[in-house]
């Protein structure tokens, strides 16, 4: 709360949250964020209808109140996790809310939304990333007509919930609301650069994906202190410059091929 500016932010507006409550919803967005309700975390005992008490409600206000709040994202697929990861770490719907304001708000660069262009952005740098420092997988990814979008959007839209284990992604999010979003890339890296080997044996598109399956779990990734110092060691430099730079690159050329 302190390192993301959430709490900031929720002590100068005492009330914010449960006023978005009090308000009339939207029928479209409570219409929505309950078709996901039972989709979240559903092997989880406190999100199971019969918990008492069940997290879905807190999940619902939540989603509905972030929905009011921000009304340019409202609710889509992925929002959902993030905010149940949330009311479990933090054990508090008006905490979980300002937890994600300042995700979703100001550490990722319009990640959710219609457009999801930083989302779409972020995985062409990362492909960008790879052709700097890891080239025969970029090759490969090239030679085989791989998008990047196929194999790394589970990563960037859940911010690694359900792809890592969860003492390693508790880590990453410990980084990311520290750091911001620059961590999500060296996570990435690392993985990639560790298994290239493996990636590297691929002999076709299905061959690709599988690999890229593989190489989100093992000792690497349940060692989380280890694999926290390989995500700064391994990737070498990543200045924010040059991934802002990548990223403005990337959105010129999404937006260039959409119009």
């Amino acid at each position: 709360m302190e390192s993301s500016g959430a709490q900031e932010k929720m002590e100068r507006n005492p009330g914010y949250y449960h006023s978005l409550l009090d308000q009339p919803h939207d029928p479209k967005l409570q219409e929505s964020i309950r078709t996901d309700l039972h989709r979240t975390f559903p092997d989880n005992v406190h999100f199971r209808r019969s918990a008492d008490p069940c997290l879905q409600s807190a999940l619902y206000n939540v989603l509905v109140a972030y929905g009011h709040h921000n009304k340019a994202v409202g609710y889509c697929q992925g929002m959902n996790f993030i905010a149940g990861y949330l009311i479990i770490i933090s054990k508090d719907e008006e905490t979980s809310f300002w937890l994600m304001e300042a995700l979703l708000g100001r550490i990722l660069p319009d990640y959710y939304g219609p457009a999801m262009l930083g989302l779409k952005a972020d995985q062409e740098v990362l492909g960008e990333l790879v052709r700097l420092k890891v080239p025969a997988v970029w090759r490969l990814m090239q030679d085989h007509g791989v998008m990047w979008s196929l194999v790394v959007s589970p990563w960037f839209i859940c911010l690694f919930i359900d792809v890592l284990p969860v003492e390693t992604v508790l880590r990453i999010w410990d980084c990311l609301f520290y750091e911001g979003s620059k961590i999500l890339f060296r996570v990435a890296l690392t993985l990639i650069r560790r298994h290239q080997d493996l990636i590297l044996q691929a002999q076709n598109l299905p061959d690709v994906c599988e690999r890229f399956k593989r190489i989100t779990s093992g000792a690497l990734v349940h060692d989380c202190h280890a694999f926290m110092q390989a995500i700064f060691l391994d990737p070498g430099s990543l200045s924010k410059s040059s991934v802002s730079k990548l990223r403005e690159s990337c959105r010129a050329r999404i937006v260039a091929g959409e119009s």
